[in-house]
This record gives structure tokens, sequence and C-alpha cells, in this order.
């Protein structure tokens, strides 16, 4: 009985989340304009294109990536070689995507330097 429930209140949470959502971002937009902006002004404020894009996003992307599938690799091999339980894969994970973004670091700070 209890597993009905579960995704009737999974659906009201969601809604309340995007109401609550929209209803804020609607009393911040009234805010804004009686505070005296215009809605070409709110609408500047608002489009994703004004903010300054990292030329380098893509590589540090790649790196990660990479680096997370090297360490499934290696998580597989030592699994099969020495044994070890299926707990290691998320040390292994987060320990080389961490690797990855200290590699993606220091091969930016090279370029931008």
């Amino acid at each position: 009985m209890a597993e009905v429930f579960i995704p009737i209140i999974f659906f009201f949470v969601v809604g309340g989340i995007i109401a609550s959502f929209v209803l804020t971002r609607h009393k911040e937009r009234m805010t804004m304009l009686d505070r005296g902006l215009s809605p070409e002004d709110i609408k500047q404020l608002y489009e994703r294109s004004t903010g300054k894009s990292n030329p380098y996003s893509a590589l540090k992307w790649g790196i990660v990536f990479l680096s997370i599938g090297l360490a499934v690799i290696v998580g597989l091999w030592l699994r099969e070689v020495t044994y070890v339980e299926e707990g290691i894969y998320p040390a292994l994970i987060t320990l080389f995507a961490g690797a990855g973004l200290i590699v993606y670091y220091m091969t930016v700070r090279k370029k931008i330097v």
C-alpha cells in the first residue's frame, strides 16, 4: 500500500519545486519593474550570451572523462588481478577525476601565462 504513495508524493514534490521556481521568478521580475528597470533591461540580465565563456571548457571535460574511463579500466584490472571488492570503483573514479582536474589546471595555467 505504501508503494502507491511514493509516485504520488514524487509528483507533488516536483510540482511544488516547479511552482516555487515560477512564483519566485515572477516576484523577482515584478520587483525589478517596480524599481524602474525596463523589460529590455531585464531581458539582458537573463541572457546567457552576456556571460564570459571558458575557451578551455571542452579540454577540461575531455580530461575529466578520459580520467574517469581510465579509473574504470584500472578498477576492472584490479578486480581481476587482486580480487578486490566493487567498492573500489567510486574511490578510483573520484581519485582519477581529481587528478584530471589537476592536469587541466596545470595545462591551462601554462597556456595563460
